[in-house]
C-alpha cells in the first residue's frame, strides 16, 4: 500500500552497482530503511540519488509493509530547498551532529510526531541562522531530543536549587553524592536554554567557548544514563573545532 509521508534523510549507504540503502526518519512510521535503485548510475535520472544527503528533507511516497525491515519508495522529492546548510560548513557541522544524535537515539520504527515536527523546524531554523544562535542550537537541539524521547529535566534553576542533577533529572538545593550534575553556571545557563520557545531567544544566551563545549559532553551523558543503548557519538570533537565552541 502506498504512503504519503515527509522524512529526513538520516543516512544513505551504498548497494550494489547502482542502488543506496537510505535511512530516513519519517513523519509516518519513524525511522524506516529504504532500497533505492537505478540511482548510482551514469544516467541524468541517477543525479536524483544526490537527493538522498543526509539532512534532506524529502516529499516520500513509499511502499509500507510492518512485516518487512527494507522498504521501497515510489516517488521522491526535495520537500523543502536549503540556500545555505549544505555549503555554509559551520551550519553543515551543526546539522551533522544532529543528525547523528537522531540515529544514535531513534531506535524502533516508531512514529514520533512530535519529534519528528521538531527536529523538521530545527534544520529549517539552521539553514537561516546567525550565530551564536547556530552556536547554541545543538544544546537547545540536546535537550529538547531527550523531552520528546520521555527523559525531561524536571523543576527551575533557581538560588535555592542551584545544582542540575543529571542522574535524577532535576534541579536540587547541594551537589549530589555523584559526579553527574552541573555546577550552578552551568545549571543556570542549562535552565535558560530549555526554557526558549523560539530560536531566535538562543541568541541571548551568552557563553564562552569552553562552557558550551562541557555543556554539551554533560548533555550526552545525561543520554547515556538515561538511555542505556546510548554510544559514544562521533561528530561532538568535529563541531567544536569548527564551531570553535
Amino acid at each position: 500500500m502506498l504512503h504519503k509521508t515527509n522524512g529526513i534523510v538520516l543516512r544513505t549507504v551504498k548497494y550494489g552497482d547502482t542502488s543506496l540503502i537510505v535511512s530516513i526518519f519519517t513523519e509516518l512510521f519513524g525511522l524506516q530503511s529504504y532500497i533505492v535503485n537505478g540511482v548510482r548510475s551514469s544516467k541524468p535520472k541517477a543525479a536524483r540519488g544526490n537527493l538522498f544527503q543526509p539532512g534532506n528533507i524529502l516529499e516520500l511516497v513509499v511502499y509500507h509493509q510492518e512485516i518487512k525491515n527494507l522498504q521501497r519508495i515510489s516517488e521522491f522529492k526535495l520537500g523543502f530547498i536549503f540556500n545555505s546548510l549544505h555549503f555554509n560548513i559551520v551550519k553543515n557541522t551543526v546539522a551533522l551532529y544532529m543528525i547523528e544524535l537522531l540515529q544514535k537515539t531513534l531506535k524502533e520504527p516508531e512514529q514520533h510526531l512530535e519529534l519528528y515536527y521538531f527536529a523538521e523546524n530545527a534544520l529549517k531554523v539552521l539553514d537561516t541562522a546567525e550565530m551564536p544562535i547556530a552556536a547554541n542550537l545543538p544544546l537547545f537541539f540536546t535537550l529538547k531530543v531527550g523531552e520528546y524521547l520521555g527523559f525531561k529535566l524536571n523543576g527551575r534553576f533557581s538560588e535555592y536549587t542551584p545544582y542540575l542533577d543529571l542522574q535524577e533529572g532535576h534541579y536540587i538545593d547541594l551537589p549530589p553524592h555523584h559526579i553527574h550534575h552541573l555546577d550552578p553556571i552551568g545549571s543556570e545557563l542549562t535552565d535558560a536554554i530549555s526554557q526558549c520557545t523560539d530560536a531566535a531567544q538562543l541568541g541571548n544566551i551568552a557563553m564562552n567557548k569552553e562552557r558550551r563545549r562541557k555543556l554539551l559532553y554533560a548533555y550526552l551523558e545525561f543520554f547515556r544514563l538515561h538511555l542505556p543503548e546510548f554510544v559514544e557519538m562521533q561528530s561532538p570533537p568535529i563541531l567544536h573545532d569548527i564551531l570553535d565552541a
